[in-house]
């Protein structure tokens, strides 16, 4: 079911037993795994079926530190979530993204790929992907890997008409919980805001929190602070940890044979080290996309080589004659080290039409991600030199040190981190099953549970994470785990909490 407004779901009579804030790809999983189980639950939604003016402005705030896209854009709040600006491209991390690096402090997740695997199958189908293909080594250093680019699943358009149909699962559109009330041990309740008021108090047995990357450190901040620590009874890292992928062109390649390389339908190939190559150089992961040029940018890049890089213009010249027939751009995607100090805060000056605090958004890369960065190019280009594939030119702002380019993608406007997966409770916040340390019925679902980044686009993980904790919660509910009689009361099928 489905219903426009607050109002209109109080009248229907539903009664749920879990309560999940967020309809985008790891809400609307987590749902559909509920009530696939038979679980009643309400999805609140703070947009509505379509883009809005009004709603996106509640995503306003500020970013502190390196240059970063303005926070109303790089996600969106309607039904599907930022499933709606999603290209589509899919990988799930590598195992070794899972493991703890020496090198790098506070990396290593509590659960492995292997306890992601189970779910791969079920991903493949909601996100409509093929089979993907194993990693090919193309030296010790460098391995080609597959990214695959799905048709886009926009989540509220797949599964609207399914959702509307349930019996089990209610979507309750342009409502969102403002704050979460605790006593320290479970959620007791959620204040609402609807079509532009107060909407009163909601209780439910069990609340996912899946607002997304940034916002669920802003629920849950803005909720702690309201019930005096409450809602996230330990919450030293709570928004803390922020991650992005950086995104930048890193410089091109001349291509012996273009066809040495399996492309994807728009003729691009992928590559990332191996963990060896990462433990040496003490580096973290990375992906480098290879976008084939037209065959006149062979010429200029030679010409313009010619001068500053002889040795390098004449294997291409010699080339040239052979078989050298491309050339290519080098797009580089790269994991950011989980830093405390990267960290959402709520702003101590500006409101949002609710009068919640707005997000400040600190975030800066450390020198390990430059190092991956120039590193990586650098392993990438002996690569082809050592396999006599090609030639690559390293843009001069990375090997001179210069800025980080500000007019160029910048970033993946992938949001991770803030509330990490963890076993140590002052730098973590969720546990192994997504559950808010010390707390009995509130989880969180989405990217802000990663730990560590990896290079690849999260959506895929995200879904298998969301499948995993779908079910997980469906026996946890069944059994009745962590709810309290004494904590609700319903009045003709409207909760009423102590909110």
């Amino acid at each position: 079911m489905i219903f426009d407004s607050y109002e209109a779901y109080k009248q229907a009579g539903f009664k749920p037993r879990a309560c999940i804030l967020g309809s985008g790809p790891a809400g609307t999983t987590i749902a559909r795994k509920l009530g696939a189980a038979g679980i009643p639950v309400t999805v609140l939604e703070a947009g509505s079926r379509e883009f809005g003016d009004e709603s996106q402005d509640f995503y306003r705030g500020t970013t502190v530190g390196d240059h970063y896209f303005d926070l109303d854009i790089t996600r969106l709040r309607f039904m599907g979530g930022s499933s709606n600006h999603w290209a589509g491209w899919c990988r799930v991390l590598d195992k070794q993204d899972f493991e703890p690096k020496a090198w790098a402090p506070d990396t290593g997740w509590p659960i492995g790929r292997a306890d992601i695997e189970p779910y791969l199958r079920e991903v493949h189908d909601i996100l409509e992907l093929p089979d993907f293909r194993p990693d090919v080594p193309i030296s010790d250093d460098i391995r080609w890997v597959q990214l695959i680019k799905s048709p886009a699943v926009r989540f509220g358009e797949k599964f609207a008409d399914e959702l509307d149909l349930s019996k089990n699962i209610a979507v309750v559109l342009n409502t969102y919980a403002t704050e979460l009330s605790g006593d320290g041990r479970r959620v007791t309740g959620a204040r609402l805001w609807s079509n532009g008021r107060d909407a009163g108090a909601f209780a439910a047995d069990y609340f996912i929190i899946c607002t997304g990357g940034l916002e669920n450190s802003r629920l849950l901040l803005w909720s702690n602070q309201r019930s005096n620590g409450g809602v996230v009874p330990n919450a030293a890292a709570l928004g803390r940890y922020w991650m992005e992928h950086p995104t930048f062109q890193g410089g091109n390649a001349i291509l012996a044979n273009y066809d040495e390389f399996e492309v994807d339908a728009s003729n691009e190939a992928f590559f990332s080290p191996t963990l060896a190559a990462m433990e040496r150089l003490q580096i973290l992961n990375f992906g480098i996309r290879l976008i084939e040029s037209p065959y006149p940018n062979v010429k200029r890049l030679i010409a313009d080589l010619a001068c500053t890089a002889p040795n390098m213009a004449e294997w291409m010249s010699d080339q040239l004659g052979q078989r050298l027939r491309c050339a290519a751009q080098l797009y580089v995607a790269w994991e950011q080290a989980p830093l405390a100090s990267n960290r959402i805060e709520l702003s101590k000056t500006d409101v949002d039409h609710a009068g919640v605090p707005r997000l400040e958004l600190r975030w800066k890369k450390s020198p390990l991600e430059r190092r991956t960065l120039l590193e990586g190019l650098r392993l990438f280009g002996a690569t082809l030199a050592q396999k006599n594939l090609g030639r690559v030119r390293i843009a001069d702002w990375i090997g001179n040190g210069g800025d980080y380019p500000t007019d160029e993608e910048t970033a993946g406007h992938h949001h991770m981190g803030g509330t990490r997966m963890g076993t140590d409770v002052s730098k973590s916040v969720v546990d192994a099953n997504c559950k808010v340390h010390g707390m009995d019925n509130l989880y969180v679902g989405g990217s802000s549970v990663f730990c560590t980044s990896g290079q690849c686009n999260p959506t895929t993980t995200i879904t298998a994470l969301a499948c995993r904790l779908g079910d997980h919660l469906g026996k946890v509910i069944r059994s009745g785990a962590g709810t309290s009689n004494g904590s609700r009361r319903r009045h003709g099928g409207e909760v009423v909490s102590s909110l």
